[in-house]
């Protein structure tokens, strides 16, 4: 065996020992990642349930009780009827329901008489939060769509001017919100894991002054740093495993792509949330620093920019160009074609791609900061 492939042996023992006595580096990279995959996982949700609308309706009993009973069959509407308009307008005002649905005493009368004009409806909405707003309407409107269906049915009445629309989601067909958030979850733990694992490790070796044994031995600067990526890239593997079996087994999402997709975009990824954790602790020494510096290139663009939350398409055209610079963009991107989608390569391809030369680029610039000397 050669000398160098000697003392990278060395190194790494060294480091495995090292992460053996400090657990701190096991519980970055196994207590965290579930932590915040729990708390994220199911603390961020879009999905608009159980949302309280008043009822407000002149129409004949067995329509009132009718319409009622379709919308409370919807999961995601809690009817509360109300006896006038102003006694939902207090509702409304107090916070005890997100909506008013206004039916006038022909509304069904009118629903199934032939004429051009649509039976007229009002709804009030609580336009605070303009997207619950939105879907409120939409589920509104599907539920009285069906409760007139069920009624042309029953009476052998087609609604005049009404339009039957057969639609099919696809990927996400319950149109479930963690199937879209938990694959981004899983992004911006790694993120963060990747970047703290080596930060906190290495600046805690320089408040320390092991680093200046390490700068005093035979060892080259490339075999230091080849060591500790090597080392924490295997945390950093179970830990993204530890990951996906949690969205597999807790979240229930499905995994419909390659192993192999998933392995390459989390080793690339890996590596590069590892070198810019070398990369800091090599510039600050500190660990408070470090841990900010890591918490502040990781966590904001994991949340704001990599299409985990928000969709980058509908963001202004100079943030889409900004959201490039960030390589969890690339990693979520991956991880929801793999989860939702399957192995589809014309998307999987491009972001690998990136993903390699954001390694490289901060493996080549740790290598570039780090040299044999204590200034």
């Amino acid at each position: 065996m050669s000398p160098s492939l000697l003392r990278l042996r060395g190194l790494l023992r060294k480091e495995i020992l090292q992460v053996v006595r400090d657990p701190s580096s096991l519980l970055i990279a196994f207590l965290l990642p579930v932590v915040l995959l729990l708390v994220n996982g199911f603390g961020i949700s879009l999905d608009a349930r159980h949302m309280r609308l008043a009822v407000v309706t002149q129409a004949p009993a067995a329509d009132t009780r009718e319409i009622i009973q379709a919308l409370a069959a919807s999961p995601y509407l809690v009817p509360v009827a109300a006896a006038s308009t102003v006694e939902g307008e207090r509702l409304l005002t107090e916070g005890a329901v997100r909506g008013i649905l206004v039916l006038p005493e022909d509304f069904s009368a009118r629903l199934m008489r032939p004429s051009r004009w649509p039976a007229p409806a009002q709804l009030l909405a609580n336009g605070t939060d303009p997207n619950t707003a939105r879907i409120l309407e939409g589920y509104v409107q599907g539920a009285l769509l069906t409760w007139a269906a069920g009624q042309a049915s029953e009476k052998r009445v087609l609604p005049a001017g009404g339009i039957s629309l057969e639609h099919r989601y696809w990927f996400n067909p319950e149109l479930r919100s963690a199937d879209f958030i938990v694959p981004g979850v899983v992004g911006f733990v790694m993120s963060m894991v990747g970047t703290l694992l080596t930060a906190l490790v290495v600046s805690r070796e320089w408040e320390r002054g092991t680093m200046e044994s390490m700068l005093a031995s035979p060892a080259r600067m490339g075999e230091i740093i080849a060591a500790r990526l090597l080392c924490y890239f295997g945390l950093g593997m179970l830990g993204m495993a530890v990951s996906v079996l949690m969205a597999i087994l807790l979240f229930g999402l499905p995994f419909r792509g390659s192993v192999l997709a998933l392995g390459a975009a989390a080793s690339l990824f890996l590596l590069f949330a590892l070198a810019l954790g070398l990369f800091i602790s090599t510039l600050v020494r500190s660990q408070f620093v470090a841990a900010q510096l890591a918490f502040l290139t990781t966590m904001m663009p994991a949340l704001m920019l990599s299409g985990m939350l928000f969709d980058i398409a509908s963001m202004p055209g100079w943030l889409q160009v900004l959201t490039h610079v960030f390589p969890v963009r690339y990693l979520v991107s991956v991880l929801q074609t793999l989860f939702l989608a399957g192995t589809v390569w014309p998307l999987i391809l491009p972001n690998l791609a990136a993903l390699a030369v954001a390694a490289l680029v901060a493996v080549g610039a740790t290598a570039a900061v780090t040299h044999r000397r204590l200034d």
